[in-house]
Parts: C-alpha cells; sequence; structure tokens
C-alpha cells in the first residue's frame, strides 16, 4: 500500500509553493510581498572620447532611449509572502490554478480518458474546476507555511487565527464587510485537535491551551471559492514515537481516493480503507497499540454551500451499496485511534453551522432573530464558530445562538473524542469525479 501511494505521489504535477514562489530573476522586492522592475533610466551618456581613436576628446551627443511604458497597476506578483499575504489571483493572474492528481479511472470506467463526448464534458466544466483548484491552491500553500513553522508553545488560538489569517489574504476575502465571506475564503472553522480529540475543536474567546512537544494535532481547515469548498485536513507530531499512527491514517486515506471512483460502493471504500489501516501498530511508551478505525467517524461528499452533501463514506467495512457518481465530489478523510475507536461529544462547543432544512419558526427572543440575519449575510449554510461571531464585533450573542440551536435553525457540533489518554490521526483530501479522471484536487507534496 505504501508503495502504491508514493508511485501516486510521483506523478503529482502540483508545484509546492517554494517552486509557486519562485521570482523572476530580474524583479526586485518592493517589500509588500510584491515585486517590481527594475526600470531603464530615461537616458544614457555615452563615454567621452579620450582621444584615441576619438575626435581630439570631443564628447558625444547623448542618445536617449524610449521609455518603457509602465503596467498599469504595477508589476503581477511572482513570489508569496512569509506569512502568506498575497493573493492568489495576482500569483496566477491568468485565472488558470494548477490541476491536483489526475488519476484515469479503471476497468469499465477506463474508456472515460479518451471518449469523445466526455472529454466534452469535462471542458465544459472549466470554471467549476478554476474555483476548486484556486481554493486548492491557497490551501497548499497556506498549510505548508503552516506545518513549518507551527511549533510547541504556541496557543491554539495563534495558530488557527493564524491559518484563517492567511486564507482570508490569499482568498482577497477579509470577511469584515457584509456577505464577503459568501464569496469565498474560509469554509469552515478551523480545527486543532489535540490527542484524543479527533474533531471539532476550535478555540473559543479566552481559551489559553498551548501545544506541546508531546501532542499529536489534527489540523483541519477549509478553503471555498463561490462555494466550492476544499476540505483537507493532515496530522503533525514532535515525537517519532507516533509515526506509525501517522502513517497509518495516511496509507488508509490513499487506499480510499484510490478505491474511489464513478460507480465504486461507498461500502466497499470502506473495507479497504479498514484492510489498510488496521494492519499497522504503533508503540508508545513501550506499550504497544492497535491503530483502529474510529468507526463512526465518515468521509462525505461535498456540494455547493454544504460541507455535507448527504453520502458518506465508511473507514469500516460496510454494506451501503450506494454508489459514487460521476461530477461529485468527496472528502475522502480518515481518523485512526490508539484508544477506543470511537468517539462521542464531549468539551465547550465551538462549531456551528445553519441547517440546510431549517425551519421557518417565530423567534421570540430579539438577540436571536438579530444573530439569524448575521449568520444569513455572512455565512449561510458554511460552517461559522464563536470567533468568527467576535470578529464580526456581535456581543452578547450565547443566549440568541442557544435559542437558534433549541429552535431547529442552527446545528451545534460539539468537539467529538475518544478515551482520554489515547491518540487520533488525520488525513483528509477532496476529489473531484470528473467525467474523464478522477482529480485528487487538494493533493500536494506534503501529502
Amino acid at each position: 500500500m505504501a508503495a502504491q501511494a508514493a508511485d501516486a505521489l510521483k506523478n503529482l504535477k502540483v508545484k509546492d509553493p517554494e517552486a509557486v514562489m519562485a521570482s523572476a530573476a530580474a524583479a526586485k522586492s518592493n517589500g509588500n510581498g510584491n515585486t517590481v522592475e527594475a526600470e531603464d533610466s530615461d537616458d544614457e551618456e555615452d563615454e567621452k572620447a579620450t582621444g584615441e581613436g576619438g575626435n581630439d576628446g570631443a564628447a558625444k551627443k547623448k542618445r536617449k532611449r524610449k521609455r518603457k511604458p509602465k503596467k498599469a497597476g504595477g508589476a503581477v506578483p511572482t513570489k508569496q509572502s512569509s506569512p502568506p499575504r498575497v493573493l492568489m489571483s495576482s500569483l496566477f493572474p491568468s485565472g488558470e490554478y494548477p490541476a491536483g492528481e489526475e488519476v484515469e479511472y479503471r476497468d469499465e470506467n477506463l474508456y472515460r480518458t479518451t471518449n469523445e463526448e466526455k472529454r466534452h464534458l469535462d471542458r465544459m466544466n472549466n470554471d467549476f474546476l478554476q474555483e476548486y483548484r484556486q481554493g486548492a491552491e491557497i490551501h497548499r500553500q497556506v498549510r505548508q507555511y503552516a506545518a513549518q513553522n507551527i511549533k510547541p508553545g504556541q496557543s491554539l488560538t495563534e495558530i488557527a487565527e493564524g491559518i484563517e489569517d492567511s486564507v482570508r489574504a490569499l482568498s482577497g476575502h477579509p470577511g469584515l464587510e457584509e456577505g464577503d465571506n459568501i464569496k469565498g475564503g474560509i469554509a469552515f472553522p478551523t480545527g486543532v485537535n489535540l490527542d484524543h480529540i479527533a474533531a471539532h475543536y476550535s478555540p473559543n474567546a479566552g481559551n489559553k491551551t498551548l501545544l506541546s512537544k508531546d501532542n499529536v494535532m489534527k489540523v483541519d481547515f477549509g478553503v471555498h471559492i463561490n462555494g466550492r469548498i476544499v476540505d483537507s485536513a493532515f496530522t503533525m507530531s514532535f515525537d517519532p514515537m507516533y509515526d506509525n499512527l501517522l502513517e497509518a491514517v495516511k496509507q488508509a486515506t490513499n487506499t480510499g481516493i484510490r478505491e474511489a471512483g464513478i460507480d465504486v460502493r461507498l461500502g466497499d471504500i470502506g473495507a479497504a480503507i479498514q484492510e489498510t489501516m488496521e494492519s499497522y501498530e504503533c508503540e508508545i511508551n513501550g506499550e504497544t497499540f492497535p491503530v483502529k478505525c474510529i468507526r463512526n467517524l465518515n468521509g462525505h461528499d461535498i456540494r455547493q454551500w454544504q460541507i455535507h452533501g448527504g453520502k458518506s463514506v465508511p473507514i469500516v467495512k460496510s454494506n451501503d451499496q450506494t454508489k459514487m457518481e460521476e461530477g461529485e465530489v468527496f472528502a475522502i478523510e480518515t481518523f485512526g485511534s490508539t484508544g477506543n475507536g470511537y468517539v462521542r461529544d464531549d468539551y465547550e462547543t465551538s462549531h456551528y453551522a445553519k441547517r440546510q432544512d431549517a425551519p421557518n419558526v417565530p423567534l421570540r427572543i430579539a438577540s436571536a432573530s438579530k444573530l439569524l440575519n448575521v449568520i444569513n449575510k455572512n455565512f449561510g449554510t458554511l460552517p461559522f464558530c464563536r470567533r468568527y461571531l467576535d470578529r464580526l464585533g456581535q456581543e452578547k450573542y450565547l443566549l440568541g445562538l442557544n435559542n437558534l440551536v433549541s429552535s431547529g435553525i442552527v446545528e451545534a457540533y460539539p468537539p467529538l473524542v475518544d478515551k482520554k489518554g489515547s491518540y487520533t490521526a488525520q488525513f483528509e483530501h477532496t476529489i473531484v469525479l470528473r467525467p474523464t479522471v478522477k482529480e485528487v484536487i487538494s493533493r500536494g507534496d506534503d501529502y
């Protein structure tokens, strides 16, 4: 399995941020993360003759070189800043973004790669794909910077907000104007899930938790452009003791990606994932643990403006006969654990989202009605967290938020945890089942 994953990565054509950041040789920085061309001098004076072959040292006439016209708006940036702050569309002015890993279909779907009808359908999806690819390139650049710069001793708030500030800058949607979050930017709250916490943990205001060198942290964040959501996650640790746990989950995710395809049954994907994941074990502090799939966590399909579309991709053997279909988008994510392999709700809630099927019910609490208006205008059905409401200047909103939850309009998503003392890991990619090929849209050189 590991060899197959390595082969897949060899075919990867997506540049990493270092390659994207390569600046033009003749450019110089203007100090704002952009680059500008060195301007030619307005005029050039020839040397005066010295008498050797000249006319008694007489000076030659000045010759003026025509000034090059300046480009409107300055030169196009060719380099990403550190931390990432250069608008992604400035780095790709053509509007064409790097494709993810493209994998040909197998068996009865192999014909799709060269079939002219399918190729025509694929070309018609260009705008749809460019929105996904733009979000994926933002995700790659932000996560690779984050993975290189996150260090023990940082607070979880600093880590989450650093990622979110970069996503906002690269997408060009700061999210402080009404409706700006809807156009693009952060697709859901950044998860910074430590150890036995598997998902849905993002610090609320006042959280003082610091990252330790002994922690295993799942970093889960999403980027969207016009509601096209790229959902991808990775796990980081600072002690090689956890390497087998991380490798088990990474390879299980790669197995799920390999098995996914048009007309594939979801239950069959789960069986393959489980076989890969549970072939690993992990020794922690002298005790050996089997790596278990967290059986009540799943991958899922993604629809425009909707992070969980309705189909689930199990990560254990299942009788689910539902098939993947052409044109669908899936988040293939797997979770492994040294604990029970089962999660439950615990800790203070940070994640919320307006329900797709939210009922139209009267709200008797004024703050709830006001808050719902803010949610509709700034997030729609995309998930949000309390920090985002704080950032928008909302105050004393908890009563209203709880009323929206109890009314069935907003769904609360508490952190999901395995037993205390255990360790969990997660890897995730977004795939698009194009008419001609399967594109692992979020694949990068890192994972």
